[in-house]
């Protein structure tokens, strides 16, 4: 094995237990803020604050690497996520709960922006793509694997699932810290630069060059995948009549063929016709599928939707990820970290949108996601062309 698939393997694993460790609180969360009397004000609180400090967060860690490398920044989120996790396997009252999510979001947005830019400083150009896809898979693989952990390991106690993802983040620490070299040697041992971590200044030049294009088509997009996740179990029970066992289904579906996607098609994908075409191409498909939905009529339709949504969005947003990586004129850290900082705000706006509109009308948040997509769609003509 050469040196940069080790490197990858490497990131990836770190990117798939942090992934699969949050996938563990979905299915056990309700259940532990249940135990200490609270009530699905404070779980959507908790779910907030955590998104709250993944976006202030992101690009003070992307920052931070820029200066003293990207190993040492990738080991604190990864410390980080071990204590959190054990906090969590401990906790028995709600303030504690809420202080450790907080506590996560703010430690844990160390590890995505970091591991982009790693990739983004050491692997040759056509190979960017191919290596984002690996690490988009190892966090869809978590995804998959999270809640499915979670969901057995907590039949018999809550707080196992927890520990159990702890023991990985030791595991992945100390392959980082004995295996990863670090992508800057020349910050090695250098110390941090003068300019303050919280460089408000530098953050509103890069979002307003240029790359700040590429930054809202990813806010765009991810604003309009989920509008879609997050209101699509109340519209398959309220109009198809679907249960758990079919919503779970569509969901498993929708993370395996996104991880099919990045793991198998970008590569070939970008080398064939290029980032700019994947990422116009992807919302143009995107709207299809999403859209579709209005018209599905049962459980086979409504999957054949949603895995044509989830192959375009996973292609379209790894080329765009891997688009901005490259096009960038700032540091990788403080582009990565700004770019994981808009995902962060889509995933805030989504579900946001995404209930009031179903409380309006049982078919609008699909049409309002399928339009933000043909919105980017049009965009990106233009877009991904003016940033160079």
């Amino acid at each position: 094995m050469d040196n940069q698939n080790r490197n990858l393997n490497i990131l990836s694993f770190v990117l798939l237990v942090v992934s699969l460790g949050y996938g563990i609180f979905s299915p056990i969360l309700p259940f532990y803020i249940e135990s200490m009397g609270a009530s699905g004000t404070e779980l959507g609180l908790l779910d907030a604050s955590y998104a709250v400090m993944r976006l202030i967060f992101g690009p003070v860690w992307g920052s931070v690497s820029d200066r003293i490398g990207r190993k040492r920044v990738l080991m604190i989120g990864i410390i980080g996520f071990g204590i959190t996790m054990l906090w969590f396997g401990f906790a028995d009252r709600l303030w504690m709960l809420f202080f450790t999510r907080v506590l996560a979001g703010i430690l844990s947005s160390a590890t995505a922006p970091t591991t982009m830019a790693y990739i983004g400083d050491s692997a040759p150009d056509g190979d960017v793509s191919k290596g984002i896809g690996r690490l988009t898979a190892a966090g869809g693989i978590g995804g998959v694997l999270g809640p499915m952990l979670g969901g057995l390991v907590a039949s018999h106690s809550l707080s196992t699932p927890f520990f159990i993802a702890a023991a990985m983040a030791g595991i992945s620490l100390i392959l980082t810290m004995i295996f990863l070299p670090e992508s800057k040697p020349d910050m090695k041992n250098k110390i941090a630069k003068e300019q303050p971590v919280f460089n408000i200044r530098e953050w509103k030049e890069v979002i307003f060059s240029p790359m700040g294009k590429l930054f809202m088509l990813t806010l765009i997009s991810t604003s309009g995948l989920y509008i879609f996740s997050s209101t699509f179990g109340l519209y398959g029970l309220d109009r198809f009549g679907f249960g758990t066992e079919e919503v779970g289904i569509i969901y498993m579906t929708l993370a395996l063929v996104s991880m099919l996607a990045v793991g198998l098609l970008i590569g070939p994908a970008t080398k064939a016709i290029g980032e700019e075409k994947v990422v116009i191409y992807g919302f143009f498909i995107g709207t299809v599928g999403l859209g579709s939905l209005i018209l599905s009529n049962g459980l086979v339709s409504v999957i054949v939707c949603t895995s044509i949504l989830a192959a375009a969005i996973s292609l379209q947003s790894t080329a765009l990820i891997s688009l901005t990586s490259k096009r960038t004129k700032s540091e990788q850290g403080v582009t990565m970290g700004l770019s994981n900082s808009f995902v962060s705000l889509g995933r805030i706006a989504g579900p946001i949108l995404g209930g009031l509109m179903l409380d309006t009308n049982i078919y609008l948040p699909f049409a309002a996601g399928a339009g933000l997509l043909l919105t980017a769609a049009i965009l990106s003509l233009k877009w991904t062309r003016e940033v160079n």
